[in-house]
């Protein structure tokens, strides 16, 4: 048995009425806890041909509750790459939860190039490593050079590169 009343009736208006998710995808941030999974259930109670859409809209409408709740979501919902934009757009802030959420299971999406340029940025701005999905398999030696540099680049100004990104260097052939 459902022990919210409110989530197992909003997730039956959205299976019933897909536009209800505008309004209770904002409220179930006061409704639901954590807050990413009730609004995972309203995400998945779509139509599935709806969900891009509604992914799309709600993320760029969002706050920032909203969007890492998306994000968070994209690995269980029915979409392809489609949401690979969503991605990109959570990379070019500097929140670094959103950027965490952004490179988990859904970040396999991302070419090879974007997620490289996504753990540089890990590294510089200090999102643990080990947050970063699939990256012993991922990781190249591209990567590495990329790491390598900016590793430079901390010692000529007397700082280090953090401790996971060393290891990081230390597992790439």
């Amino acid at each position: 048995m459902d022990q919210n009343p409110w989530l197992t009736d909003a997730v039956a208006r959205v299976a019933d009425s897909p536009p209800a998710i505008v309004r209770l995808f904002a409220a179930a941030g006061r409704h639901t806890r954590p807050e990413e999974d009730g609004r995972t259930r309203l995400l998945l109670a779509l139509p599935p041909e709806t969900v891009p859409y509604w992914v799309d809209d709600l993320y760029r409408h969002g706050d920032a509750g909203e969007k890492l709740a998306i994000l968070t979501a994209l690995p269980a919902l029915p979409l392809g790459a489609e949401a690979v934009p969503l991605l990109h757009d959570a990379l070019r802030t500097n929140d670094t939860r959103l950027i965490t959420a952004a490179l988990g299971p859904y970040a396999r999406h991302l070419d090879q190039h974007a997620w490289r340029h996504a753990v540089l940025k890990c590294v510089f701005i200090g999102v643990p490593l080990e947050k970063i999905d699939d990256l012993d398999r991922r990781a190249d030696r591209e990567l590495a050079a990329m790491v390598s540099a900016l590793r430079a680049e901390r010692e000529a100004a007397g700082r280090r590169l953090p401790d996971d990104a060393r290891r990081l260097l230390d597992r790439i052939p």
